[in-house]
């Protein structure tokens, strides 16, 4: 770590939250960010989460298990604050003394931060603003992430360079934020640490490393795609609030609109609650990521990427894409 002592020193407080050599979080990325990315990532020395998505209580307990397997490095879960089992899933993570839990996804639900740091985890929370965002401190959330629309996957609708400059003076002394969206290199990450994050959060960079699951056609995407080829997904209705989810753009986009249409409609013919709405719309959407990211669908499966994507150029290990973000880092403090 020596060697990185400029950037060791902006991150100490993240690492020593995190239990890592570098403050460096892996973004949840469902069906990609399972045992071998995480265990992977963990063992280069940054922080993995599993990203439980959809699971079931039962599929949660076997990857967290088969990650332990695979590494003796601290590692998180992710969990969707709108999922229905909610509740059995945090007492899965009790069960396997998980040390962070991240809650994305909206308003953690009553009871469920209190649940969490009943078995000692940390919390780590997202916020589209600054308001929820000191809320979420003041009601427990131990970190955040704040996370700007360059990423893939769901997004909120304001950029990370923004989020940024609004949110680490005024959070930054007090709290833990990591930085996330859009991040491709070192010297972004530099930039952040100097704005006073004390780490940040990758998702695109990680999703086709040597070690990720992703499909061979995923991958090839990837490489293939420019930034401006990763679109953010159009809201049809505006009485059903779907998150836009930043994709590569194919057929699988269009047919999100439709499946939109269609759930819109039976919203209106009353034959739906809104809550069953947006159930509906988050399973069309892990469904459609698992045909691209499994099966190689690339299609009409939805392919998650942020605009970092376009810095993506071949497969690499996980280790080395470690040391590089680490070593531009440095090399862009110690210019500064």
């Amino acid at each position: 770590m020596s060697h990185f002592s400029s950037t060791a020193r902006l991150m100490k407080r993240g690492t020593d939250f995190l239990g890592t050599d570098y403050a460096i979080l892996c973004g949840a990325m469902s069906w990609v960010s399972e045992r071998q990315l995480v265990s992977a990532i963990s063992n280069a020395g940054g922080f993995g989460v599993i990203a439980c998505g959809a699971m079931t209580p039962d599929l949660l307990d076997a990857e967290i298990a088969a990650t332990r397997a695979l590494t003796g490095k601290p590692f998180g879960v992710n969990l969707i604050t709108m999922h229905p089992q909610l509740p059995d899933l945090i007492a899965v993570c009790a069960k396997h003394g998980v040390t962070h839990v991240v809650l994305a996804g909206g308003i953690p639900p009553k009871g469920s931060v209190e649940a969490i740091k009943a078995f000692g985890a940390k919390v780590i929370v997202f916020a589209p603003t600054l308001a929820l965002a000191k809320k979420l401190l003041r009601s427990g959330g131990d970190a955040l992430v704040i996370e700007g629309m360059e990423a893939g996957g769901h997004i909120g609708p304001v950029s990370t360079s923004v989020l940024a400059q609004e949110f680490l003076p005024a959070l930054a002394e007090d709290h833990l934020v990591f930085v996330a969206g859009g991040i491709g290199r070192g010297e972004a990450i530099a930039s952040y640490l100097e704005m006073g994050a004390v780490g940040v959060q990758l998702g695109t960079r990680f999703a086709c490393a040597v070690e990720s699951i992703a499909h061979a056609n995923f991958k090839k995407a990837f490489f293939r795609a420019n930034a401006r080829d990763a679109v953010s997904s159009v809201q049809v209705d505006p009485r059903l609030p779907v998150i836009p989810v930043r994709a590569l753009k194919n057929r699988g986009s269009e047919e999100f609109t439709a499946k939109q249409i269609e759930v819109a409609k039976m919203l209106d013919a009353g034959e739906i609650e809104m809550g069953e709405a947006q159930l509906q719309i988050e399973h069309f959407w892990a469904g459609a990521l698992r045909r691209a990211v499994v099966e190689g669908d690339v299609e009409s499966g939805s392919i998650m990427a942020g605009q970092s994507v376009g810095m993506l150029k071949t497969e690499e290990p996980v280790a080395d894409i470690m040391q590089e973000l680490m070593t531009q880092s440095e090399a862009a403090l110690r210019r500064s």
